[in-house]
């Protein structure tokens, strides 16, 4: 699933580098909560540390929310 967003740019430069700093870390949650579903026979992923990057993104969307 994409995120999408006007097609007009922000003219406030917080704007724009929180809306980027969002969608980041909105992919790269979903591909953190990917990895906890691994596809057979693949190895377990280790889940403390996909635990952690998943929090960390979780924070980076407040930030980013945050900020906007």
């Amino acid at each position: 699933q994409r995120l999408f967003f006007p097609s007009q740019k922000p003219k406030s430069e917080l704007v724009r580098i929180s809306l980027r700093l969002l969608t980041s870390s909105a992919y790269r949650l979903q591909s953190e909560c990917r990895k906890a579903l691994p596809a057979e026979p693949s190895p377990a992923p280790d889940m403390q540390l996909v635990t952690q990057q998943v929090i960390q993104c979780a924070y980076d969307i407040a930030k980013a929310a945050k900020q906007l």
